[in-house]
């Protein structure tokens, strides 16, 4: 869920993509694909192989975008939230749904 700055990439099945997270959980691989298809990239989906039927099932996302970086995205502001407002930080990382871009908090 961190933002890196590295640009990772490699392929998903026969397809390149640009690596958007990997070894997550089923509600972050949902929030990631509904946001990044609004956004007009193309999803592609890798279920992760698990040691046993007892741990719980992770994925990794990709887009088939080569330029793509989430990091790059989310700070130059290219990315929508499904009412309109920009993507932020906090909301990429599912921290807070507030899109207001205030990056420090001014308290009394």
């Amino acid at each position: 869920m961190v933002l890196a700055g590295k640009h990772a990439f490699g392929s998903i099945g026969d397809t390149r993509v640009t690596f958007v997270e990997k070894k997550i959980d089923e509600n972050r691989k949902d929030f990631l694909k509904k946001l990044l298809e609004y956004n007009g990239f193309e999803v592609i989906i890798q279920e992760e192989k698990r040691k046993s039927e007892e741990e719980p099932q992770l994925y990794t996302v990709g887009v088939t975008d080569m330029v793509f970086n989430p990091t790059t995205y989310v700070f130059q502001r290219r990315l929508k939230t499904f009412d309109g407002h920009m993507v932020t930080q906090d909301y990429w990382t599912q921290r807070s749904e507030d899109t207001n871009p205030r990056y420090w908090k001014n308290s009394k």
